[in-house]
């Protein structure tokens, strides 16, 4: 009998390296298809159902609800459909695969197909080819058959936006050209391995950096030497394991010996703790959108020397012209925030240095440089409170679109995270983020830059104030615009002159327009 097939828990994309187990789907003993959804978790920006890759009977739940899985962990075990005549089936499969010819595209197969159904477009000369004897055609072995097929192509349905590798829901069948064959033997890579290091990649990720993985180098060097990448601390930016610190492993240093601290007292039983001998009101375990938030901003601090810059700003024009487009039309009126948008994008075409992000790279010595990657486009980022906390979705392209189409997009997504529905790539795929701290009635902050981006624009809240106007004073609606910027990317000049650019479209809402 077959062993059971562990679908480990796949890589979330977007630097997400774990993921909260919510509620299990399925139970133990269950027949399961391809794609059928078989857990529900909750990473730290969106809640996904999580779909099998195979076929067949649950076997094992690795987890409980409530608990915290990381990626690459095993999620759930799958004893393949018809394992009872698999072994029967391969005896002769091999011979039966070199002589058939591969499938035309017509005779391509579902993947969701029901295990056990008969094939419609079964190639005769498979079963011909087969060694007497053998029931290819059986129903039995036609299920083990249809298990091998999906598990090959995979249902490419994993997770929103990252699939297993057949894609497309499609199983094909392939045979792997002989010449193949016989390259992987001279290089001397077996297929363990070949798994080993892919596990590694999934550990590896670099948190908030997409594909940002250990070099081939380093993860070559780990496995010859026994290092487990997985449990090592990298000192290369956001985190990435470097050559260096392999061979720190490798070849330890002298372990100096210190003096013994005495560790902190524990809370007491009675719930009051040691330090202050205050009693405890609660515990609330730092996990979910609080663990990725808390991470992120102590990644900000520590890699950015960010500066801030700040100006008052005369919005009495833009609300002015507002509450007259709104006479016109009360149910299409973009908000303020989308006119402020439009202003943004504007201003980061203009001044395509905040645009931007760090790379770190890692050459075949091990060293690492540095290079500023600009964007052709702007994905903005607008910060949008929620009951799970502060999420930061994007709109995609936002430099292409008007102040209506913006504000349609910031409503559509801002229903989206409240949902708790958005994908991966609605929130980690912003280049500059703007945040409208106005509604909570502040005029002012100085903002932590979302990593791995170098600016955000924050918005205090209009209020009437006394203002000079044609050197008389008046009371005017102001508002105040404060950039946070990473001051590696450009210098206070560039700053000052996006942030005076946005505040002049403000103050003179017509004009701006007329020139986008």
């Amino acid at each position: 009998m077959s062993e059971p097939k562990v679908f480990l828990l796949p890589d979330l994309g977007e630097g997400l390296t774990e993921a909260e187990l919510v509620s299990w789907l399925v139970a133990v003993g269950d027949e399961i298809r391809v794609d059928q959804p078989i857990a529900e978790v909750e990473t730290a920006k969106s809640m996904v159902e999580v779909p099998s890759p195979y076929a067949g009977t649950v076997a094992v739940l690795h987890g409980e609800p409530g608990q915290t899985l990381d990626v690459g962990k095993p999620l759930i075990s799958v004893t393949p459909l018809g394992t009872a005549v698999s072994a029967g089936v391969s005896a002769g499969g091999a011979a039966a695969d070199d002589a058939a010819p591969a499938p035309s595209p017509d005779s391509i197969r579902p993947a969701d197909d029901a295990a056990g159904s008969v094939r419609p477009d079964a190639t005769p000369g498979a079963a011909s080819s087969a060694p007497a004897g053998t029931a290819v055609d059986s129903p039995a072995a036609v299920a083990a058959e249809v298990y091998r097929e999906e598990e090959k192509a995979g249902s490419g349905n994993v997770l929103i936006g990252y699939g297993t590798p057949g894609g497309h829901g499609v199983a094909r069948r392939t045979r792997a050209p002989k010449r193949a064959a016989m390259a992987e033997s001279v290089s001397g890579v077996s297929a363990a391995e070949k798994a080993a290091d892919d596990l590694v990649l999934l550990r590896t990720r670099v948190p908030g950096k997409l594909g940002a993985v250990i070099s081939p180098l380093v993860r070559r060097m780990a496995r010859d030497h026994g290092v487990d990448l997985g449990e090592l601390q990298g000192s290369g930016a956001s985190g990435l394991i470097m050559r260096r610190d392999v061979e720190a492993v490798i070849k330890p240093s002298p372990v100096v010996e210190r003096p013994a601290v005495e560790p902190a007292a524990p809370a007491s039983a009675s719930g009051t703790d040691a330090r202050t001998g205050l009693g405890i009101a609660g515990r609330t375990a730092v996990r979910g959108v609080r663990k990725a938030v808390a991470a992120n901003m102590t990644r900000s601090r520590s890699e950015i020397p960010e500066a801030t810059v700040w100006v008052d700003v005369d919005a009495t024009a833009l609300v002015e012209m507002r509450a007259a487009l709104k006479k016109q039309d009360p149910h299409h009126t973009p908000g303020l925030l989308a006119f402020i948008a439009r202003f943004v994008t504007a201003g980061l075409k203009k001044y395509p240095a905040l645009n931007t992000r760090i790379v770190t790279t890692e050459d075949t010595t091990g060293g690492a440089s540095q290079e500023i990657v600009e964007f052709d486009g702007v994905n903005l980022g607008f910060a949008a409170q929620t009951e799970r906390g502060l999420m930061v979705p994007s709109v995609r392209n936002a430099d292409k679109l008007s102040a209506r189409e913006l504000d349609a997009e910031i409503r559509r997504l801002t229903a989206v995270v409240r949902e708790g529905k958005a994908t991966p790539a609605e929130l980690g795929s912003g280049t500059f983020t703007l945040n409208n701290y106005g509604v909570f009635g502040v005029d002012g902050s100085a903002a932590i830059i979302n990593h791995p981006e170098v600016g955000i624009l924050g918005v205090g809240r209009i209020i009437d104030k006394p203002w000079v106007v044609n050197g008389e004073l008046a009371v005017r609606k102001v508002t105040e615009l404060t950039l946070t910027f990473d001051h590696r990317v450009c210098d206070g000049g560039t700053a000052g002159g996006f942030l005076r650019y946005v505040a002049d479209a403000i103050e003179n809402p017509g004009t701006a327009l007329a020139d986008l």
